[in-house]
């Protein structure tokens, strides 16, 4: 998964659970560890509304990924001036880190079952 340091709530979240589900690697940089919700929010006067944060996130005692983030496995910086000249670092590490785990673990194919013999002389 590509992540970045701009990722915020569920941009957080998203690659908590995966890292959690062991579901493959993180590249990019450390999300910024805004994953905290809001609710009951008042409506004022004129419309507006007021929010402030009533509920986080917490394992085991201790609050997760808020005020931090989530570190990823590969840092990898996407730099202005790469992106700019048509690179995309995050994107290449994250297709290169994945295209060396298939190498070296690669997919299992299903055996194709035989077909059931379904005609009146099976019986």
């Amino acid at each position: 998964m590509i992540m970045n340091g701009w990722s915020g709530s569920g941009g957080d979240a998203f690659p908590y659970y995966f890292r959690e589900a062991r579901l493959g690697p993180l590249v990019g940089m450390r999300t910024w560890g805004g994953l905290v919700g809001i609710s009951g929010n008042p409506t004022l006067v004129d419309g507006g509304s007021v929010t402030a944060p009533t509920f986080g996130m917490y394992e085991d005692g201790a609050w997760a990924v808020e005020g931090y983030g989530v570190d990823p496995d590969y840092e990898v910086e996407n730099a202005p001036h790469e992106l700019a000249a048509g690179r995309d670092p995050q994107l290449e590490t994250a297709v290169g880190v994945i295209l060396n785990l298939l190498e070296k673990n690669p997919p299992k194919r299903p055996k194709k079952p035989v077909y059931p013999n379904r005609t009146a002389d099976a019986n």
